[in-house]
């Protein structure tokens, strides 16, 4: 049975169980419901709660599990002497993982059987010839060793997979029976159900919080590789990126980090005044009827694609700016420039400035505009000496996440900018960010493990540190003035 069935038939069960549930209770209470401890519909939830949860932490934990025990039973087939390195383990599990794939294509469309899946071979014809019959492309010949890798692959997910079915559907079955027979008209549905809500809100946030620190792990590890074999002196005080991966590579941050901080403060200085005026001007000045037309008009711009951004810069804006200042001032002669992808950026993020702006401007309360009008204050002087200082906090948070969405883009600086690591005060001239650069030494043919790749997680890393320096900066403006006016 597959994952997409049996989470069909839990939603199936839980719903029963909120039916069972809810007239078992008004059955014990003999339809007087002011006897029973806690509300029918807390009866129904607690039977859904106990058919469905359990089973689906189980199903949970078992397709985390089952990879890693698949892939530590297939590894026996290559002895550790015959694999080079990690990453020559990854490609060979690759390389078992698209077999497999394509036998189970295979058998789906009838072109073998279950039982010619489990013994065909390489020496009783190509297997890349049976699989390109279903439209299966492997890229190079399959050697026995990965075939039968494949094959004893697909047999354990197959079983896995049947066991992984009964044993979810057990326990749904268990915790529905289960609930049904705790059901009666003094049990204490209500709590049971507010203790598990907390369970799962608790779960939710230590996902989170996991997941964050996994994602810090992964590239902190990473980083280490790298700077074992790259000295850390060159990465961070180097002025020269000039990757190579037949070595000898200068793999220097400076013209990177300079480059991103170059664009962002460009798209910011756009971006702030705009976007703070607009949200002003909404809240303070415009008529409802004008408010609800504009601001949906405003807020079209954040549901454009960025690529459709960056067509605008490689068209349009980095054009117009090389005819009209840089070639006339002598700065440069290219469209892709510093200042063309900053204002593009910026244009993107004016939606969130203003939209995240004029929703906390607008929750200052009345009270305070009204005693600064009672004190003679004007209403540009409301503005500027009350409203915005209370709205502070809220509005620093709203330029922080356009300048982590400036820091993080990546489409917008490779059709406007370019992707020329240099350091360069000229504002017409073509650079690139961090974040480009990451994506240019993780994608092609190459070698994972040397340290043209995992310079990548370095870059990550210290894009990392750079956006977590900005939100202990925001944070601290934040505390100060909420002090000041809660």
């Amino acid at each position: 049975m597959t994952v997409a069935l049996t989470l069909t038939v839990l939603l199936v069960l839980a719903v029963a169980g909120f039916v069972l549930g809810r007239r078992r209770a008004v059955a014990s209470a003999q339809g007087n419901i002011r006897v029973l401890h806690s509300l029918p519909n807390y009866y129904g939830w607690h039977g859904a709660i106990m058919a469905a949860v359990p089973a689906l932490l189980a199903l949970a934990v078992w397709l985390i599990l089952q990879p890693m025990v698949v892939e530590r039973q297939v590894l026996g087939y290559f002895p550790a002497d015959s694999v080079e390195s990690d990453a020559a383990r990854t490609l060979i599990m690759a390389d078992v993982r698209r077999v497999a794939n394509g036998l189970d294509v295979a058998v789906a469309r009838g072109a073998l059987t279950d039982v010619q899946a489990r013994e065909v071979s390489t020496t009783t014809g190509s297997i890349r010839e049976v699989l390109g019959t279903v439209g299966v492309a492997l890229g190079a010949e399959v050697t026995p060793q990965v075939l039968e890798a494949a094959q004893r692959s697909r047999e354990l997910n197959l079983s896995g997979a049947w066991m992984r079915t009964v044993l979810t559907l057990t326990l749904a079955l268990a915790g529905l029976a289960y609930a049904i027979k705790v059901t009666d008209k003094d049990f204490r549905a209500r709590n049971r159900v507010e203790r598990v809500m907390l369970a799962l809100l608790m779960l939710a946030s230590t996902i989170a919080i996991l997941t964050t620190v996994g994602i810090v792990m992964s590239m902190l590890t990473e980083s280490l590789r790298f700077f074992s074999m790259y000295p850390w002196q060159d990465f961070f005080l180097s002025l020269t990126w000039s990757p190579s991966f037949q070595g000898n590579s200068q793999l220097g941050l400076a013209p990177l980090l300079w480059g991103t901080l170059y664009i962002s403060l460009v798209s910011m200085l756009v971006a702030v005044p705009i976007g703070l005026f607009t949200a002003i001007y909404l809240a303070e000045y415009a008529s409802p009827r004008l408010r609800a037309i504009i601001k949906p008009m405003i807020e079209i711009i954040a549901g454009i694609p960025t690529v459709v951004f960056g067509l605008f810069a490689l068209v349009t804006v980095g054009p117009f700016l090389r005819d009209a200042f840089a070639q006339p001032l002598g700065l440069g002669t290219s469209g892709s420039s510093v200042m063309t992808a900053g204002i593009v950026i910026g244009i993107l993020n004016i939606p969130f400035i203003s939209s995240l702006a004029d929703d906390i401007i607008n929750a200052v309360p009345q009270s305070m505009r009204d005693g600064s009008y009672g004190l003679g204050a004007t209403k540009s002087e409301t503005i500027r000496q009350v409203v915005l200082p209370a709205a502070l906090p809220g509005v620093v948070g709203a330029i922080l996440l356009a300048a982590s969405r400036a820091i993080g883009e990546t489409m917008i600086v490779v059709m406007g900018a370019g992707a020329a690591a240099r350091l360069d005060l000229n504002p017409f001239e073509a650079m690139t960010t961090i974040t480009v650069k990451i994506v240019s030494q993780l994608t092609g043919d190459t070698e994972f493990n040397s340290p043209e790749t995992l310079v990548a997680f370095a870059l990550g890393m210290t894009l990392f540190v750079i956006t977590l320096g900005l939100n202990i900066v925001a944070l601290i403006i934040v505390r100060k003035y909420r002090e000041q006016y809660e």
